[in-house]
């Protein structure tokens, strides 16, 4: 009957699917590190991944991968208040038969593409953010502050149609964050004539 194959297609569609569905890969990250400096909030950090993902990006696999790095305001009684943030979109693509390395960043609105040597280089550059600046500190009130990082690694897109009717499937292969240490923010000093601080 066709209402009876219609379904053992759907099934073993459904089936495939599933079985090459991702696995959450075990991914972490290092920091966030912060100093307060030329009077700014500079935070640096790096992304680690396990080996089954650095493999997997050698091979040639397309990876996008979002981090998220964060300032917030700690209060006592009420949730911490986001400060200021920046967001950047990495797609990591390694040939290793046209040797072509190639990593593009979208920060905000603004997208960079740079080609390396290798892809030991890519994952390097690709994975690492430093002294990023978050806000200068005249900007803020005397207060703690901490800076959070999140990482999200995203598989390859389902095609539309399929995506549709697999909806319970993952697009994203991890998702982790990571909160610095929090540190002080303490009232400006002021300055007398003849630049003597009381």
């Amino acid at each position: 009957m066709p209402g009876v194959f219609a379904l053992r297609v759907f099934s073993l569609a459904l089936a495939a699917l599933l079985a090459l569905a991702p696995v959450t890969w075990a991914a972490g990250i290092v920091g966030p590190h912060v100093s307060v400096r030329n009077g700014g909030i500079l935070a640096s950090t790096t992304l680690e991944l396990d080996e089954k993902q650095i493999k997997s990006i050698r091979s040639g696999v397309s990876k996008e991968i979002t981090i998220y790095v964060d300032l917030f305001r700690v209060w006592k009684s009420w949730p911490d208040e986001f400060v200021s943030g920046v967001r950047f979109t990495r797609t990591l693509k390694c040939d290793p038969v046209k040797k072509e390395f190639v990593a593009t960043s979208l920060r905000d609105e603004t997208t960079s593409e740079k080609r390396f040597s290798n892809c030991e280089a890519l994952l390097r550059w690709a994975l690492s953010i430093q002294d990023l600046r978050l806000s200068g500190t005249r900007a803020l009130e005397p207060a703690e502050y901490f800076v959070k990082v999140t990482a999200e690694g995203r598989i390859r897109r389902l095609p539309s149609v399929v995506g549709y009717l697999f909806f319970f499937i993952r697009e994203r292969d991890f998702n982790i964050y990571s909160d610095s240490e929090r540190f002080t923010i303490k009232p400006s000093v002021p300055v007398r004539a003849g630049g003597v601080a009381r």
